[in-house]
């Protein structure tokens, strides 16, 4: 009987993500932006099993942004998971007053809090847990604003600070929201769920709950497409403009290869045969078949 192929798992992504693209390394480290839900509580116990094979160091940070009365329990349950995985955990009490723009002013916020506490114990970047879903929602909503390819590269793996701090990393960046769900049941872990994530009046929520959905019934790999979009927006494009001939999968992982300061690598094409890329400044050359 042929042997079943799983598909990759949470850990195993968000594993190959950080080596790929180097988001972090042995002795860093990782503060952990934690709300209580699934997302980051995922993160947080993914985070903290990945130290045995990367070798970061790890500590966690909820902010309670002083807008709802249930966001004290919500962190409870991301601070039992860090006790239970001997990780420190931090609580940072805010006030966010209500009214227009609010979203927008909670994230600034937030960021600038993470940052503080980020300074203050010598960290090197500030994981956060988005999603593939995450991403390909974004891209949809500045799309639906008229943003042009800049715009587009919506949430790249890497990216600088709000403010003058560390950089900003998503580890789960390459795994969908099924994936998050499968770990929490795997290990057994509990989350809460934030009421705002189901009101309609905010442009996100009715992107994920009723025009992803209906996209993807029209195309099934649309998150996919959407990040990928994302990723060759990201780009500056002079690392594959040379080969014509390979597909988006190949142009993507050459220019990862050019962006990490390889000097060569290998892109798996069509008839199963591997091309070995070399770097000749900025500029691609196939070299070899391998």
């Amino acid at each position: 009987m042929a042997k079943r192929n799983r598909p990759p798992t949470l850990l195993t992504l968000g594993h190959r993500l950080v080596r790929d693209e180097r988001l972090f390394g042995r002795g860093d480290l990782v503060v952990c932006a934690c709300s209580g839900g699934p997302d980051s509580n995922a993160l947080l116990h993914g985070l903290s099993l990945l130290r045995r094979r990367v070798g970061h160091q790890l500590c966690a940070v909820g902010v309670d942004h002083g807008l709802r009365p249930e966001a004290g329990s919500e962190l409870a349950v991301a601070q039992a998971i860090a006790e239970e995985q001997c990780v420190p955990f931090e609580t940072v009490a805010l006030h966010v007053a209500p009214g227009s723009n609010l979203q927008a002013r909670a994230r600034q916020a937030r960021h600038e809090a993470l940052q503080q506490v980020a300074a203050r114990s010598a960290a090197v970047v500030v994981a956060t847990g988005h999603t593939a879903d995450d991403r390909a929602e974004t891209v949809m909503m500045r799309l639906l604003r008229g943003a042009g390819p800049r715009g587009l590269a919506a949430l790249p793996p890497q990216a600088p600070p709000l403010s003058a701090g560390v950089p900003l990393v998503r580890p789960l960046l390459t795994c969908r929201r099924s994936d998050v769900l499968a770990h929490l049941s795997r290990h057994r872990l509990t989350y809460a769920t934030d009421p705002s994530n189901s009101d309609r009046r905010f442009l996100r929520t009715r992107v994920r709950h009723e025009l992803m959905p209906l996209l993807e019934e029209l195309s099934p790999g649309i998150v996919g497409h959407l990040c990928a979009l994302a990723e060759m927006l990201a780009s500056d494009g002079v690392a594959t403009d040379s080969l014509p001939q390979l597909g988006r999968a190949q142009r993507l992982a050459i220019d990862r290869a050019r962006r990490l300061g390889k000097r060569q690598t290998t892109v798996r094409v069509s008839g199963g045969r591997d091309l070995l890329i070399r770097f000749f400044g900025n500029s691609p050359v196939v070299w070899d078949e391998e």
